[in-house]
């Protein structure tokens, strides 16, 4: 196999300028190496903007137009997805302190794995996810780190889709005040899909610059904040604990008896411990059916059957684990920015995590400062047991609906760069290759979503697989791999927490697909992450 070309970095001026009359230095790092030129680098896979006229092309050279703004937005709506519903739910299993604690390590992780590609990329001067794959591993590794996007994006674009499929009947069921699911063809969830992904999510997905989604990004990011607020809002006018009224509602019953038999003082003692939050929970009482929604603990009967004192806690580390996936995004959004540099794109991305931080915590905290231990894994669903025509709860789902269909378009594009990269690298960019790619995956995903809905049981395996992969076992290893020696030896600090990183990633991943295996064991169902 001939062995990938080494370029050194084009060095950057601190406003992210290139210094005049830098060019890449080839370096061969083995006999027979093939110098490739300025023809061959511009090629569909490398970028999506125009070149500059005035100079030899290079790695460099994309002149990116897209703000720094817009970048956040378009990261943002990256990482964030359908998984903040059940982060309420996840608090609820781990307690708020623990929570918190989980969810900064793994925001400063991931923030340290981004800061790991962007060093990587920054070395050979690529911005392409699978070609940094190349440089480490030559065609081996490129084809792992195309297939584990392609995989890891073509699961969240069809779980958000199926959300589209189910939620989208029941929220115009409600608008129209209907007691039961009429037959016509606007109640059917198969059509509803087709309609949104034609009408809606296509057009998005044919824009040839990332940075063009920056306005709907910020649009999807502004539902978002109307469902955290009404989230906070709900937390000071949803009685605690519920009347009995409603909590026949939400299958409460055990509740109701206490309230009919207990009087007085034993009755306010007993609301007062329910409605006590609880900040270091290892482990929670085993419970069965608690809650109808499909999401991340949806029962927890696989406890009980494997006997374990940490069950319940545990099965959230994952979960927790892959709430801030973005990764695949962060080199093509870093092709489109604006003067580009490492430290202004690592500015993005700290930036995007901090926002979704602070929406992820707020969100789990006043949804489980409401319902407590009695919340659902998915969190739209306790409100709607509560009161199904809530206008304010109904006008929620259909934000988060319009989130997570515009999320869609962001996370296509890395998976047809990805299949650029292993297809037509090659090739010249072509308005009719792009189109037809983008048709094809729709297509492949709606027909998945409405003929083989227990698919997402199989992308549940294969997230558990690729989403580690990609955030934190291939940005270790290939700054392990890429990083020159003579400027850091393998055993330099640098590359031992690499090391180390890349071995969280595989425990982590061993958690998941543990716990998946259990599930489908017990017969249970757990779905969750940010995607």
């Amino acid at each position: 196999m001939e062995a990938p070309l080494q370029t050194e970095m084009v060095e950057l001026v601190p406003n992210g300028k290139h210094l005049e009359g830098l060019l890449p230095v080839a370096t061969p790092t083995a006999g027979n190496l093939r110098v490739e030129g300025p023809g061959r680098i511009c090629v569909e896979g490398e970028g999506f903007l125009p070149k500059s006229p005035s100079k030899e092309p290079h790695f460099t050279d994309f002149e990116g137009k897209t703000s720094f703004g817009m970048s956040v937005f378009n990261l943002s709506n990256a990482i964030m997805g359908s998984g903040i519903l059940g982060l309420a739910y996840a608090m609820a299993n781990t307690g708020i302190i623990l929570f918190l604690f989980l969810l900064t390590a793994v925001a400063l992780l991931s923030s340290y794995s981004i800061h790991l590609l962007l060093k990587s990329s920054g070395i050979v001067g690529i911005r392409a996810y699978e070609q940094l794959g190349y440089r480490a591993f030559g065609t081996p590794g490129k084809l792992a780190a195309a297939l584990a996007i392609a995989l890891q994006n073509i699961g969240a674009m069809s779980s958000y889709l199926y959300i589209i499929k189910s939620e989208l009947p029941l929220v115009i069921q409600t608008f129209l005040n209907l007691e039961e699911r009429t037959s016509d063809w606007y109640m059917n969830g198969n059509y509803l899909v087709i309609l949104v992904s034609v009408i809606v999510i296509l057009p998005l997905a044919l824009m040839r610059q990332l940075g063009y989604l920056g306005y709907s990004s910020g649009f999807s990011l502004s539902c978002m904040v109307f469902f955290l607020i009404a989230v906070i809002y709900k937390k000071f006018h949803v009685p605690c604990p519920l009347s009995p009224s409603l909590a026949n509602v939400t299958g409460n019953f055990s509740l109701v008896e206490v309230i009919k038999e207990e009087a007085g003082l034993q009755v306010e003692t007993e609301a007062a411990a329910f409605c006590t939050p609880s900040y270091f929970t290892l482990n929670t009482q085993v419970a069965t059916d608690q809650g109808g929604g499909s999401g991340p603990g949806e029962s927890v009967r696989g406890c009980s059957d494997i006997e374990s004192l940490f069950c319940q806690t545990a099965y959230t580390i994952p979960i927790m684990a892959f709430a801030f996936v973005c990764h695949p995004e962060v080199l093509p959004i870093y092709t489109e920015l604006k003067d580009p540099s490492k430290r202004k794109m690592q500015h993005i991305s700290n930036l995007s995590i901090a926002v979704m931080y602070v929406m992820y915590f707020l969100a789990a905290l006043f949804g489980y400062l409401t319902f407590y231990d009695r919340v659902e894994s998915e969190l739209l669903h306790t409100y709607n047991k509560v009161d199904p025509f809530d206008v304010l709860i109904l006008c929620v789902r259909v934000a988060v609906l319009t989130a997570v269909t515009l999320t869609v378009p962001i996370v296509l594009f890395p998976v047809r760069r990805a299949l650029q990269q292993m297809l037509f690298q090659d090739r010249e960019f072509s308005w009719l290759r792009h189109v037809l790619i983008a048709v094809g995956l729709l297509t492949c995903i709606n027909l998945l979503v409405i003929f083989a809905p227990n698919i997402l049981g199989i992308f549940g395996v294969i997230g558990a697989t690729s989403a580690p992969c990609l955030i934190f076992i291939f940005p270790a290893i290939f700054y392990f791999r890429i990083m020159p020696t003579e400027k850091e030896p393998a055993r330099s600090t640098p590359k031992i927490l690499a090391l180390c990183f890349a071995a969280l990633g595989l425990l982590l991943m061993t958690m998941s697909l543990s716990f998946i295996i259990i599930d489908w064991i017990s017969g249970t169902s757990r779905h969750g992450g940010s995607h």
